[in-house]
């Protein structure tokens, strides 16, 4: 591993981050980047979820192509 991220963290937030490396015996920076990958895998899968709907889009035959030509649900 040879990248390097920099970052600024509030008192409060590094101080949550050391508790944890603490409780869990974890280097902080294996605690970050373990939150990241968390933090992304489940972001990436929400975005495909959002997304599943898109497969059953045109499969529906039944009906009118169009609802405005449906007659007698007009409210003239």
């Amino acid at each position: 591993m040879s990248n390097t991220l920099t970052i600024r963290l509030p008192e409060d937030l590094l101080k949550r981050l050391r508790e944890k490396s603490r409780r869990t015996g974890l280097p902080v920076n294996r605690v970050v980047r373990e939150s990241l990958e968390v933090t992304l895998r489940s972001n990436e899968n929400q975005a495909n979820g959002n997304q599943a709907w898109r497969k059953y889009v045109g499969i529906l035959k039944d009906g009118p192509p169009d609802l405005s030509s449906r007659k007698g649900y007009s409210r003239k």
